[in-house]
């Protein structure tokens, strides 16, 4: 740990104690009592409002007004952050955000004296494929720049695209550009995957008038079905982790129906799909005939 991780993290434990002592602090970090002295130096220096009590209980806290005024993350705010992108193991983060993190999990780590949190993430290698597009998209939306890029459209269909990207989103497994389209003249939403050669335009554009109305109203998301599948107790904790346990039937352990919200497209299929003799659709009848077409289409591809 640095020097400048090492006294963040001293300000986080003193913005939750009211004195901790130089020994403490030492033992916590490693070191020997006379940097955590030198530490307490910089940080008074640094207009940290630090102060010494003397005596047997000791030590060194930050004053009470300072930690009001600031309005900082306390630990609990620090801990729930860690546990809520704890649970985004597939989210794409960059080695910079991924080491922000891994401090603030040291900062709580440290207080805690337990390695309550661990985050991991998952190395897949079109993680650090699709950075350069992200780095770009994100440059071209603070600098309000035009984009390029050739889009291949689910159907196969590929066209080349010069964009005013507005905003960039993350949903379930994907990334998304929300912009408006010069040649469709229209707000459009692009999956990053399906782009290639993406550029950073010279051409600056001055933001519509509606865009953010446009943003606010923006949905990534497909339009969701009520759905009912017969489930087999092997996938229940599945279901129970997306969809909760009030989504499961388990009245009769040996034939559990889960009720459950999945768009009627090809994203759903492949969704449903993945459980594969495990899962039964019941109803509705159409999305199960559909679902049906899907897996008969897969099978064909096999002769």
């Amino acid at each position: 740990m640095s020097k400048l991780e090492r006294l963040i993290s001293i300000v986080m434990i003193l913005l939750q104690q009211d004195v901790m002592s130089a020994a403490s602090l030492a033992s916590i970090f490693g070191v020997s009592k006379r940097t955590i002295l030198r530490d307490m130096e910089t940080l008074g220096l640094s207009n940290i409002p630090i102060y010494a009590v003397h005596g047997v209980n000791g030590g060194y806290g930050i004053m009470n007004s300072y930690k009001l005024d600031k309005r900082l993350l306390n630990h609990t705010d620090l801990q729930n952050v860690l546990i809520a992108l704890s649970g985004l193991e597939q989210l794409l983060v960059s080695e910079d955000v991924e080491s922000t993190l891994k401090k603030i999990e040291a900062m709580v780590n440290s207080v805690s004296h337990k390695g309550v949190i661990q985050l991991s993430f998952y190395e897949w290698e079109g993680r650090s494929d699709m950075l350069p597009t992200l780095s770009l998209c994100q440059e071209a939306i603070m600098q309000s720049r035009l984009v390029s890029f050739d889009y291949l459209d689910r159907n196969g269909v590929a066209t080349n695209r010069k964009v005013e990207p507005y905003r960039l989103h993350f949903s379930e497994r994907s990334w998304y550009l929300r912009g408006f389209c010069l040649e469709r003249k229209a707000y459009r939403t692009f999956k990053l995957s399906r782009t290639d050669h993406c550029k950073l335009e010279v051409t600056r554009f001055v933001p519509r008038e509606d865009s953010s109305e446009q943003m606010a109203e923006a949905d990534y998301s497909s339009r969701l079905v009520e759905v009912k599948a017969r489930i087999t107790p092997r996938i229940k904790e599945q279901f129970i982790e997306r969809y909760g346990r009030k989504c499961i039937d388990d009245s009769n352990p040996e034939s559990l129906i889960a009720t459950i919200h999945v768009p009627q497209n090809e994203d759903g299929f492949r969704f449903l799909a993945g459980f594969g003799k495990d899962l039964k659709i019941i109803t509705p009848l159409s999305y199960q005939e559909q679902f049906k077409a899907f897996l008969m289409g897969m099978v064909e591809v096999y002769g």
